[in-house]
């Protein structure tokens, strides 16, 4: 039997392949024929060979719209410049034009608070013909609409004082051209980028006068005569290479790569590629650990054996509290406190009953508490491993206080200074899936498997929830449930099936990347890094430093 894992993992990568290709080969062939690049084109020269692109929100809106906006039209992610993490949020003209959806804001607001978060420099490849005025309505207003987007550019412009780098690629009008403004630095490229409040068809309606684009508001116009834009290049490549430049200008951050740290940036890792410091595990056995029924039980261990360095866990209080392992370990070198759910029937102490894996009873919340506050004391970043079915209930769990040391363990978590790092493996459930660091509770990257299963509780236990008086009434009464029962029972369950599914998790935003099993290390190595780029502390999207009297 092919492993469940193997068999979501295939099943996704289909899908990631034919979200890539954006608005389809004959969009991508006109892209090329006005001389332009393609996003992830631009993407893939943007950043240092061969190095690793951590796309964020791939899946968002592919289950809306028909499918006609793969990726909700931009790309965003991480990638490295010049051997440095960058956010990089480039919209794709293949779809719609690079027009704004709903969802399009959504995952740009989350690239900038990414790079608000982790203090790292965001580039911006702006190449959109504006909001996609059918769906305005989602896209205009609120207090998440895309004016967000340009408050962010102008808290980090003020006062966060992250580099942001705008290279008008493609149309840029409307207010969309403010994101570029509010930037650092803009680029354009000669006789394919233009930047606007209006284009020539709206200045003509509004004041009857007949200009061509370039001449209103080309590379050349922009640079020599309105002072809005700072270079004027000749194509996308060598916008591409001067981004570079740009980049490598930049002065290195202080929280990451320096010797009191012990941690390295990605220039430093690449020059000792071939030490053998910090050796890797056989990943390729993690397919095979997690049993094909998600309800069954499996050892965390030999998970998190297969992702830290060396396959070592320290463990922290390890005959205590079973069912929750915290534990100190290094992933690429770099320290890293893991907090992981046993699964399985856990043996209690002589004299007491065994205890529930993927449960969190009291004893093992206030465990996990006090080592999330001694790694934030130490300045370890934290790694949840979400396999979480939720808190214990009942009489006993409740006279132990399990709400009083659960609010503790969700404040602890909910405050901790250094980054927090999520991984979902399995399920993701109830109240433990707050606690394990939820997206609620801004954690700087939220990953998850293609068995993760992420919602308020399963799909039996909701169909017990609603259905099961009734079911019980007529079991007591030996008789067959009614025909319109069993259908609405059916219908709750293939309801959750299909919302527990990582697929749909990803495609609302809820987790930023579903990642595969031999890339897990790899990619949260990355997001490590990303993340002690800021020293601290890493509290909500981002945290204003003291207001100096010139800001």
């Amino acid at each position: 039997m092919t492993p469940r894992l193997r068999e979501l993992s295939d099943d996704i990568r289909k899908l990631e392949d034919t979200l890539r290709e954006g608005g389809g080969a004959d969009r991508i062939a006109k892209q090329h024929k006005q001389g332009k690049l393609t996003a992830r084109e631009r993407i893939e020269k943007l950043c240092d060979p061969s190095s690793r692109f951590i796309e964020v929100g791939l899946l968002v809106a592919y289950d809306q719209y028909d499918g006609q906006a793969p990726g909700a039209g931009v790309v965003t992610g991480i990638g490295v410049v010049h051997g440095r993490e960058v956010v990089i949020v480039a919209n794709d003209a293949t779809v719609k034009a690079g027009s704004w959806w709903p969802e399009t804001i959504k995952k740009i607001l989350r690239a900038q608070e990414i790079a608000m978060r982790c203090r790292v420099p965001i580039i911006y490849l702006v190449d959109s013909a504006g909001v996609n005025l059918p769906y305005q309505g989602g896209v205009f207003p609120g207090q998440y609409g895309a004016a967000r987007i340009f408050y962010y550019n102008s808290i980090m412009r003020r006062y966060l004082r992250i580099p942001q780098l705008a290279a008008v690629m493609g149309p840029c009008i409307a207010g969309g051209a403010y994101l570029p403004a509010l930037s650092d630095v803009i680029l354009m490229v000669k006789g394919t980028s233009f930047m606007g409040l209006g284009g020539p068809n709206l200045v003509k309606g509004a004041t009857g006068q007949t200009i061509d684009g370039e001449t209103l508001g080309g590379a050349v116009t922009h640079t020599e005569i309105s002072a809005v834009a700072h270079y004027a290049v000749e194509d996308d490549g060598a916008c591409l290479e001067k981004l570079r430049d740009l980049v490598a200008r930049l002065p290195r951050s202080s929280g990451i790569g320096n010797r009191e740290s012990g941690i390295e940036n990605s220039a430093q890792r690449a020059a000792r590629s071939n030490d053998s410091r910090f050796p890797i595990p056989d990943s390729r056995r993690l397919y095979d650990l997690l049993p094909h029924d998600h309800r069954m039980s499996y050892d965390m261990h030999q998970v998190l054996n297969a992702i830290v360095d060396d396959g070592k866990l320290d463990e922290f209080q390890g005959n205590l509290a079973r069912e929750m392992i915290c534990a100190d370990a290094t992933i690429d070198g770099i320290p890293v406190g893991v907090i992981a759910n046993q699964r399985g029937l856990i043996k209690g102490r002589p004299g007491e009953k065994p205890r529930f894996g993927g449960i969190v009873y009291a004893e093992s919340a206030d465990k996990v508490a006090y080592y999330i506050d001694r790694c934030d004391r130490q300045g370890i970043p934290l790694l949840f491993v979400q396999d979480v079915s939720g808190f214990m209930v009942g009489a006993e769990a409740e006279h132990e206080g399990i709400i009083r040391v659960g609010a503790r363990f969700v404040e602890a978590m909910a405050t901790a200074r250094v980054p927090k790092i999520v991984l979902t493996v399995n399920h993701a459930s109830g109240a433990g899936y707050y606690a394990m660091a939820g997206q609620g509770f801004d954690p700087d990257f939220i990953f998850s498997w293609p068995t993760g299963r992420m919602g308020v509780m399963e799909g039996e236990a909701a169909v017990q929830a609603v259905h099961g008086p009734v079911l019980e009434a007529a079991k007591e009464a030996k008789r067959d449930p009614s025909p319109e029962l069993l259908e609405a029972v059916e219908e709750m369950r293939a309801d959750y099936e299909h919302q527990l599914d990582a697929r749909y998790a990803a495609a609302r935003g809820y987790v930023d990347a579903i990642v595969y099993p031999e890339d897990t290390r790899d990619v949260l190595a990355m997001a490590l890094r990303t993340a002690l780029h800021n020293a601290g502390p890493h509290l909500g999207a981002f945290v204003l430093p003291p207001l100096l009297s010139e800001a």
